[in-house]
């Protein structure tokens, strides 16, 4: 590579990082200032804030409540997934690119054209809003992520070994639980974290079908509705160091998993 052109994506390297980076070390900052306001200059700083929000009850429930919400629909995702996943890789069959592309479809639909249709299609089902309507929707919309997750780990797993347990006498099911399923963890571990914080992070279909117990993402958009303080940008650091914190422990875990099988 030419030293201009290394140069030049050096440069280009590091302003996307400035540019991804800086807001984020803003907000994280503005979480410090000893006063009611975002803004510069900070003349003080304090951890006021931090402690309101692990003190604040409402704060408190409603992360507990979008965690609960996360796991459930990341439970259904990945047992829905896995199975279609299962079902699509290495066989042929009618109607198998239809059924891909409706596994695919949820992920590609605008979030709001989903929520709306969400809505609508509950009303008619007689699901009322809140919990129940919430993780169904999150659910829908994380299986194909973990479908071709589980898809692409499946599709390096060595035939030899499922015909290896077949000729020794497995039946699909057993061959299955101690071969293809082992194979299948650290793949199903890493679609499970990114879909809980798909989920955690989802504002518009728990909008949209929320009922009177709000989601993280719901407070905090009521809170700025009532204006901008250092609370949100404290509530906000801490739901980033958290999912930060997660999403760097599922990625060596499963580079790990992945090294030793």
């Amino acid at each position: 590579m030419m030293r201009g052109n290394r140069i030049f994506l050096t440069c280009f390297y590091w302003a996307f990082v400035l540019y991804v980076f800086i807001p984020l070390i803003l907000m994280i900052t503005m979480g410090f200032k000893d006063s009611k306001f975002i803004g510069f200059p900070i003349r003080s700083w304090t951890l006021d804030w931090y402690v309101s929000v692990f003190s604040n009850t409402e704060i408190l429930s409603t992360f507990g409540y979008s965690v609960t919400i996360a796991v459930l629909a990341t439970l259904i995702s990945v047992f829905v997934g896995t199975w279609i996943a299962v079902l699509l890789e290495g066989r042929k069959f009618w109607g198998r690119m239809v059924i891909m592309g409706l596994t695919v479809m949820p992920a590609l639909v605008p979030g709001i054209i989903s929520a709306i249709a969400f809505r609508i299609y509950a009303r008619l089902l007689g699901i009322e809003p809140g919990m129940g309507a919430i993780v169904w929707s999150h659910a829908v919309h994380t299986v194909p992520f973990v479908a071709l997750v589980v898809m692409a780990r499946l599709s390096t797993l060595p035939k030899s070994q499922i015909e290896a347990a077949r000729d020794l006498g497995a039946d699909p099911l057993i061959a299955f639980v101690r071969i293809t399923l082992p194979y299948l963890i650290p793949a199903i571990i890493g679609a499970s974290i990114f879909c809980m914080l798909i989920s955690f992070d989802d504002f518009v279909r728990s909008f949209f079908l929320g009922g009177y117990e709000p989601t993280l993402p719901v407070l905090i958009f009521a809170k700025l509705r009532s204006g901008m303080s250092p609370e949100i940008n404290a509530i906000a650091t801490v739901a980033l160091v958290l999912t930060a914190a997660i999403g760097i422990w599922a990625e060596r875990f499963t580079r790990r998993m992945n090294k030793d099988s």
